[in-house]
């Protein structure tokens, strides 16, 4: 009897923890979480979210490891046509001078004229001429990408993240896209003699 008086007391007390554990999770009012879908990135006109969006630089240190590097300011605009997928458009922008990195006063040395040089090329630009579905949420998209007043074209592979109705009737899509440059395209000097990856993480809201 005193066993089974123990098991229920165990039993009630656990309930409410049990009841949280199992109660969705609720969003504020206007705020729609998104889904794996790509129907639901209807068509228009959306400009890039500069505060979800991150743009990672994989470098090769001389062999022994690949070193990362950021770059924090972007913005970018997308004409998106499901429809006619083909007939897509995106352009986007990095400021160069915009890197980071954890090795400290490396990132002024990467943003000055040994490198990036950011004063005279404050900006890499990609800007697309073909969209290409692979399946319902992975594509190539190509287009010309512009580095150090150099432009040569450049492949990302695209993949869906989410896509809904976003935030106070502002349609979301959120991607992740990867693509690899050859540094020596650019003018890049050594150390950066291997294949770079670009690595974007994104979010574009719906303006028109």
């Amino acid at each position: 009897m005193n066993r089974t008086l123990r098991t229920l007391a165990v039993v009630l007390a656990m309930s409410p923890v049990m009841a949280l554990a199992q109660a969705p999770a609720t969003l504020p009012p206007g705020v729609f979480a998104a889904e794996r879908d790509i129907a639901l990135a209807t068509a228009g006109t959306y400009t890039l979210d500069e505060q979800h969006t991150a743009v990672i630089v994989r470098v090769s240190h001389i062999g022994y490891s690949q070193s990362v590097f950021r770059f924090d300011r972007a913005k970018g605009s997308l004409t998106w046509n499901p429809a006619a997928i083909e007939t897509s458009k995106l352009s986007a922008s990095v400021e160069t001078a915009s890197i980071t990195t954890n090795v400290k006063g490396f990132a002024e040395e990467l943003a000055g004229d040994n490198f990036l040089k950011s004063k005279a090329f404050p900006e890499a630009t990609f800007v697309s001429t073909s969209f290409k579905p692979v399946d319902k949420t992975r594509g190539k998209v190509e287009g010309q990408f512009t580095l150090m007043g150099k432009t040569r074209p450049v492949t990302f592979d695209v993949e869906l993240g989410g896509a809904g109705k976003g935030f106070e009737g502002k349609p979301r899509i959120g991607v992740h896209a990867v693509a690899t440059i050859n540094p020596q395209d650019y003018g890049l000097p050594a150390p950066f003699t291997d294949p770079i990856q670009i690595q974007i993480d994104t979010e574009f809201e719906k303006s028109q």
